[in-house]
């Protein structure tokens, strides 16, 4: 069992940037792959970013590529989501997930644990 808390949204004017973080307690962190997903009001969850267990593979959203970058510390059982340049509509609430088998995927359907969620609004 992993537990994920994340923390690190808020309000922020477009242009401007946050980094998210996702705290994980239990098994092993280093085990899992790990990934960042978002879902919008009245819309469903999409695939932000993804990094395997040892940082070796990252895969981004189109919607993110050149403007977020993910990261993650073992040491510290934790991950991370730099996000710059932020846009109205990256507005959503964000959600940390990790996933136990093979490497990091852009499918929800395939991670194991989640955590709350955290608010970001970017307002223009």
């Amino acid at each position: 069992q992993v537990q994920l808390v994340e923390s690190g949204g808020g309000l922020v004017q477009a242009g401007g940037s946050l980094s998210l973080s996702c705290a994980a307690s239990g098994r092993t962190f280093s085990a899992y792959a790990t990934g960042w997903f978002r879902q919008a009001p009245g819309k469903e969850r999409e695939f932000v970013a993804a990094i395997s267990r040892n940082s070796v593979i990252k895969y981004y959203a189109d919607s993110g590529k050149g403007r977020f970058t993910i990261s993650r510390d073992n040491a510290k059982n934790t991950v991370y989501l730099q996000m710059n340049s932020l846009k109205s509509e990256d507005t959503a609430v964000y959600y940390c997930a990790a996933k136990g088998t093979w490497g990091p995927s852009l499918r929800a359907d395939e991670y194991d644990y989640w955590g709350q969620g955290t608010q970001v609004t970017v307002s223009s």
